[in-house]
């Protein structure tokens, strides 16, 4: 490419066009022109820059790695300037770059770049301007930023409780479900019993998935005004919660609440992920597209709301009563927790005391039993092992004086199993007395005054 269309190309192309026609030139005759291959790395991260490169055809990406988290990449193409900061600044490399296709590159070795830059003062004053826009558009940037934490402040749910603790085929199958949500961005029904931690669920769903470093907010149904303006919005004024949040995830607590004017908006979202701000009455708002995953959560399913034609992962959580096998690893899990957040010794249960816990329904789910045992723990007083006793009294009056006389009384369960009362006492007693019964039904007198059995059996003769 001759000089002349090296300046043409340049002015319209990249940040240089404002330079004059002086300085354009100079860079112009310092470019030498250099090919890469697919796949292939121009620079690495960290390093010292030996060059600035102008990107002349083709496709670049570049990408900071992170320990913590994923790298975020950015694609980069024709007429993009690279190392122009870091030649100016003396500084390293930020960004990796690979060439994402065959790319044209025109490259200015550092020695030549900083003479230039000597001999054309303009061309620092280039980057100044360009720097200077870069530095508003960050604090325009930050400013939404601000803003929108403000908003989200009073809604975010910052991290997980608990895990799913138990071994039950129920636990297998609520963690299947849970990774199954977490895999895409579905929106999720999440339904059960109170006291089930339900919004925990939803929390493990959000942090299992690929969009755990966005925000999550909990919003309670039966707060939200029937308009929805929480959620949607204003037309030509404050945007709603599904604006704000972005990518992120949203938790519509006990959806059952949910006000009936919001019912077809709400589905209208999840079938489309479209939404209408509130606007003024007879005014027509601008349709506007959510980003949010959407999770909600009810204390029963809703057919009303018709979920299974809209694609939404249905999870059901059974309720303490049905999943006792995990009621143990629970009641562990619970004691090391709450031992643990106050640097109290870890007591053992006693097995008597976990029997009677398994023999509990527990109406209040894992919401009661959590607070059962962190009573008991309190009023063990140090305790090495918590005894029966210690969660006698937070238990119901129906549990309370219930007897379990085989605990009690040892030897009546081996009486039990002996010979003496299956074989002897219960067989052998009752075939001898239905005998002698039946007998004296067809053989006695057929009136009650003068025959005993009529008045066992309930049937006999006239008086």
């Amino acid at each position: 490419m001759e000089i002349s269309d090296r300046i043409q190309w340049l002015r319209q192309n990249t940040q240089f066009g404002t330079l004059s026609d002086r300085g354009l030139e100079a860079i112009a005759s310092a470019c030498q022109e250099k090919t890469l291959q697919e796949n292939r790395r121009l620079v690495l991260e960290d390093t010292s820059p030996t060059a600035l490169y102008i990107l002349q055809s083709g496709r670049l990406e570049a990408y900071r790695t992170s320990a913590d988290s994923l790298a975020t990449a950015s694609s980069l193409l024709a007429g993009s300037l690279l190392h122009l900061k870091e030649l100016l600044l003396d500084q390293p490399v930020e960004q990796t770059v690979i060439t994402l296709s065959e790319c044209q590159l025109w490259e200015i070795p550092r020695q030549t770049f900083l003479m230039l830059i000597e001999a054309y003062p303009e061309i620092s004053r280039t980057f100044s301007r360009q720097l200077a826009a870069e530095l508003d558009q960050m604090a325009a940037q930050l400013a939404f930023e601000q803003e929108r934490q403000m908003a989200l402040r009073p809604y975010l749910v910052p991290k997980v409780r608990q895990g799913i603790v138990g071994a039950s085929r129920y636990a297998v199958r609520l963690r299947q479900d849970v990774r199954k949500a977490a895999g895409d961005r579905q929106p999720t029904l999440i339904f059960g019993e109170p006291g089930l931690g339900k919004d925990n669920i939803a929390a493990l769903i959000h942090f299992g998935s690929e969009s755990r470093k966005q925000p999550l907010i909990k919003v309670n149904c039966d707060t939200l005004q029937p308009n929805g303006a929480e959620l949607f919005g204003r037309a030509g004024g404050k945007p709603g919660l599904l604006e704000w949040l972005g990518t992120g995830t949203i938790m519509l607590n006990n959806i059952q609440d949910l006000p009936k004017d919001l019912e077809s908006k709400i589905q209208h979202v999840l079938a489309t992920g479209d939404y209408s701000p509130v606007s003024r009455e007879g005014a027509v708002a601008e349709m506007k597209r959510s980003q949010a995953r959407i999770i909600m959560t009810a204390e029963r399913n809703l057919p009303e709301l018709n979920f299974k034609k809209l694609k939404v992962h249905i999870i059901k959580v059974p309720p303490l009563r049905v999943t006792k096998a995990d009621i143990a690893a629970q009641v562990t899990y619970y004691i090391s927790l709450f031992c643990r957040a106050n640097g109290l010794p870890q007591p053992q249960v006693a097995p008597e005391a976990l029997r009677r816990l398994q023999g509990y329904d527990f109406p209040g789910n894992l919401a009661e039993l959590e607070s059962l045992v962190k009573r008991a723990v309190i009023q063990s007083n140090g305790a090495p092992v918590l005894t029966e006793e210690v969660f006698w009294s937070t238990s119901t009056k129906g549990k309370r004086f219930r007897l379990n006389l085989l605990n009690t009384y040892p030897p009546l369960r081996q009486f039990l199993r002996s010979p003496w009362w299956t074989d002897r006492i219960n067989y052998g007693f009752t075939l001898w007395a239905f005998a002698i019964v039946v007998a004296i039904l067809f053989l006695g007198p057929q009136s009650r005054d003068a025959n005993i059995a009529l008045n066992f059996s309930g049937h006999g003769g006239g008086c």
